[in-house]
C-alpha cells in the first residue's frame, strides 16, 4: 500500500489478548510494507492470547520513544485492563494522540485510551459492553464497524476487522 511502507507502527500486547485482533492487524500492517514493533511489559516476554496462543513482546512499554511511531495499534481482549495499569502504556498512548498519528482500537481496548484520558469529545465505538466507560469518559459512541475520528480509528468486535485494518492503513498511509 502506498505511503505505508517503511512507517513504524507499535502494537500493544499484554495476557490475555485477543488473538484475531493482534494477529490480524500485525499480519496485514506487515503485508502493506509496514515497520511492525510490539511493546510488552517487558522486552523479549511472551504473553499468552485468552486461548493460549503465545505473541513476543520486542521492547517493553517503557522503551519506546513515541515520538519515532508512525501508529500505534492495541488489540482487545483482557490485555488491554491490564495494559492501562502501566504508565509507560498510557505515556505512549497520550503521545501518539498528541502528535495526531493513528491510532487503533478495537473491542475493550478501548479501555485503554480511556484512562489515558484522550476520548472526551471523540466519536468512537468498541465492544458493547464498555459502552458506558467510552460514554462516561466523555466519548460520543455509536455502534458502527469502524469509526474514523480524526487520528482515532475504533472497532467493535473481531468481525469488523476486515475494515478495521484498511481504514487504518488508509490513515497510516496519509500522513
Amino acid at each position: 500500500m502506498a505511503g505505508v511502507n517503511g512507517k513504524k507502527v507499535l502494537i500493544l500486547l499484554d495476557d490475555f489478548y485477543n488473538e484475531l485482533e493482534f494477529w490480524y492487524p500485525k499480519l496485514r500492517l506487515a503485508e502493506a510494507g509496514a515497520d511492525v514493533v510490539v511493546a510488552g511489559p517487558e522486552a523479549g516476554a511472551t504473553c499468552k492470547s485468552k486461548v493460549g496462543l503465545p505473541a513476543k513482546a520486542d521492547v517493553a512499554f517503557g522503551d519506546v520513544d513515541a515520538d519515532a511511531l508512525d501508529g500505534l495499534v492495541i488489540p482487545g481482549g483482557y490485555a488491554p485492563d491490564r495494559i492501562r495499569r502501566s504508565k509507560a502504556a498510557l505515556e505512549l498512548v497520550r503521545r501518539v494522540h498528541e502528535l495526531g498519528r493513528p491510532l487503533g482500537f478495537i473491542c475493550h481496548a478501548g479501555w485503554v485510551p480511556i484512562s489515558a484520558g484522550i476520548l472526551r469529545g471523540r466519536t468512537v465505538t468498541s465492544f458493547s459492553s464498555i459502552r458506558d466507560d467510552m460514554v462516561n469518559a466523555g466519548a460520543n459512541w455509536v455502534d458502527e464497524p469502524v469509526v474514523v475520528d480524526g487520528n482515532l480509528v475504533s472497532s467493535r468486535t473481531p468481525d469488523d476487522l476486515p475494515v478495521f485494518c484498511p481504514a487504518f492503513l488508509d490513515l497510516l498511509g496519509r500522513g
